[in-house]
């Protein structure tokens, strides 16, 4: 949306996006630094500004009760932004919130407006502006007075360009530290200068009892060596301020998110800030998502094994009977509970509640020629992709249309026509298995071109056929109807309704 909204104010470069990008994705750190509202406001080709993005401080209350976006900017705002922009340098104008030409949550009070253009290649090709009551500028605490002297050091970055930095890691992550979670300020020489009230709190939950101000934040660290589990190599690089970075350390149970940034001023470092965040609990969720996903993966894959145990036992067993019917039947059992193996295999391969069902029906295809008899060859082919598909319609669905290509080959080509076959000749045929997603639709065609349902045109009642009627109408609350095939064969056609996590 903000690549359309900057686009429709003609500005498309992609490197000055881009820049804009990392500005908007990480201006949140200064909204709380400055307790104020931040506001990017980009000029059109006519002169005009318009508010493209709008940033609240979590750290303090807002002077807006709606979001900016699309306001244009008049009055003593447009002159404070033709000034920034010509300039090409940091301006303040304090009016009246009515004055401004802009409404706040009290028009009476008097507003504090920054603007700070971005400068690319010489101009300003948009500005931000902080906005703030005069009045909270006036005895601030301690914390207060470091957390604006830190944003205005950022807001001087903006304007030389050093901040954001491109080189830096960038992009949300689970865990990110915020301002409010804890701050570390060091100076030019890496000593900390002020830590924040939570700051200090996280340090002593590391163990440390010790001044942290003054001190080297590397040394404070080190300090806890004896409980350190294993070090990340750019944790140094991150405790010093030196380099824009991110790393987590952990002491005992207890796992913190450092990111460090580096403050500059015309070319030289005078400073860093260190954001520290206590991630344990965030850590603890994750390890046991982690562990809950290898015991599902582990249980697929035991209940594969145990399925596979009985499929070997049924075919101990069929070599053990003589009755060609039993025999039959046995084989039967044995191919169904082998597709059922099959899914939970592919399901044992990953942690999601989807199945690649492509995969499914491909190892599903493989089982079936130990049907026929030598002296018949099934070309079996999938023509198209079901996708994924939702584990709780995955057996079933694949139990139905194993069932649907095995009735294909055993009645579509039966043993009986092999009598009329030459010595040495092999009756061939085909079965042909395309699915079709439309929506949350699926419909499966599977065709043969044996010989046909004959003169009564029904697939009959034997146990494929109840089981396959009943997986589809009970299980995947579908439907299943028979046809001839033109040119021979016969085709089925199944239609179900998909679940809704298992779109595409």
């Amino acid at each position: 949306m903000l690549n359309e909204l900057l686009a429709a104010e003609g500005l498309t470069d992609e490197s000055d996006v881009e820049h804009i990008h990392l500005l908007v994705g990480d201006w949140q750190l200064l909204a709380d630094l400055s307790f104020a509202d931040l506001v990017l406001w980009v000029p059109s080709l006519s002169g005009a500004y318009t508010v493209l993005a709008h940033a609240r401080s979590t750290t303090g209350a807002t002077l807006f009760n709606r979001d900016l976006i699309g306001a244009r900017a008049t009055g003593l705002e447009k002159e404070l932004l033709d000034q920034a922009s010509s300039t090409r340098s940091y301006v303040t104008h304090v009016a009246a919130a009515k004055e401004m030409g802009i409404s706040a949550g009290s028009s009476d009070v008097d507003i504090l407006a920054e603007a700070v253009p971005i400068i690319r290649r010489g101009e300003a090709i948009a500005l931000v502006v902080r906005y703030s009551e005069e009045v909270r500028r006036r005895g601030s605490s301690r914390l207060e007075k470091y957390y604006r002297e830190t944003a205005m050091a950022l807001m001087r970055m903006i304007v030389q360009g050093t901040f954001p930095d491109r080189d830096a890691p960038s992009g949300a992550r689970h865990g990110e530290p915020r301002v409010g979670d804890g701050i570390f300020i060091l100076d030019r020489d890496s000593h900390v200068q002020y830590a924040s009230p939570n700051a200090v709190s996280l340090m002593h939950r590391l163990g440390f009892g010790g001044e942290i101000e003054g001190s080297y934040l590397s040394e404070v660290v080190s300090s806890l060596s004896a409980e350190l589990r294993q070090v990340d190599e750019t944790l140094p690089l991150v405790l010093t301020g030196r380099a824009p970075w991110r790393t987590e350390l952990e002491v005992g149970r207890t796992s913190v998110s450092l990111r460090a940034i580096p403050l500059t001023d015309g070319g030289e470092r005078t400073g860093a800030i260190v954001l520290a965040r206590d991630v344990s609990e965030i850590r603890r969720r994750k390890r046991e998502l982690l562990s809950r996903d290898a015991m599902i993966k582990e249980m697929h894959h035991r209940v594969k094994n145990n399925l596979q145990t009985v499929s070997a036992l049924l075919r101990l067993q069929t070599r053990r009977i003589d009755s060609p019917d039993a025999k039959s039947a046995l084989t039967e059992a044995m191919r169904r509970v082998s597709i059922i193996a099959v899914v939970h295999d592919v399901l044992s391969q990953g942690v999601e509640s989807e199945v690649d069902f492509d995969e499914v029906v491909d190892k599903g295809l493989r089982l079936t020629p130990e049907l026929t008899s030598p002296l018949v060859h099934i070309e079996l082919k999938r023509q198209g992709s079901f996708g994924t598909i939702s584990s709780a319609d995955a057996t079933s669905l694949a139990l139905a249309i194993t069932e649907l290509i095995t009735n294909a080959i055993e009645h579509g080509f039966p043993t009986e026509n092999l009598e009329n076959l030459e010595p040495g000749e092999t009756l061939n045929g085909h079965v042909w298995v395309t699915p079709e997603r439309n929506g949350d639709r699926l419909t499966v065609t599977i065709a043969d071109d044996g010989i046909g349902m004959g003169e009564t045109q029904n697939p009959g009642n034997g146990l494929g056929t109840q089981i396959v009627r009943t997986l589809v109408s009970a299980d995947l609350a579908g439907s299943i109807q028979w046809q001839a095939r033109e040119g021979g064969g016969t085709v089925a056609i199944l239609d179900v309704p998909l679940r809704p996590d298992s779109y595409d």
